[in-house]
């Protein structure tokens, strides 16, 4: 394999990882507001939203890690802000928390991405 086909077949892979993060963080953001968004405007009380995530053990469950993850990620932003510079992690914690982690996640590793590139 020569080193012109090692580069075309690394700009393809970035290409789908790029394109799968996109398709991720917008699925994830239809979802939200198709499914999640109506029956909070239909009942906009703080107190019902925070508590339908915990109606269950399992619900609990998958809502406690939601909120770790997101938890994890601003770990991440803040961490790389200072030690890799890296810029508008801002943006991804707001989306990780509206619609949800993984759009915010999916966000922050293009925003990653797109600044180390144009470091190299």
């Amino acid at each position: 394999m020569t080193n012109s086909n090692r580069a075309d077949s690394a700009g393809a892979r970035e290409r789908l990882f790029k394109a799968g993060l996109v398709l991720i963080a917008a699925g994830f953001a239809v979802f939200f507001f198709v499914y999640v968004l109506p029956p909070v405007v239909a009942n906009p009380d703080m107190g019902w939203l925070l508590g339908a995530g915990f109606v269950n053990p399992v619900a609990a469950g998958y809502s406690t890690d939601t909120i770790m993850c997101w938890f994890v990620l601003a770990t991440w932003v803040v961490y790389e802000r200072v030690q890799l510079g890296v810029k508008h992690g801002w943006v991804a914690l707001l989306l990780g928390l509206v619609p949800g982690v993984a759009t915010g996640f999916a966000l922050y590793l293009l925003i990653r991405m797109r600044q180390r590139l144009a470091a190299a």
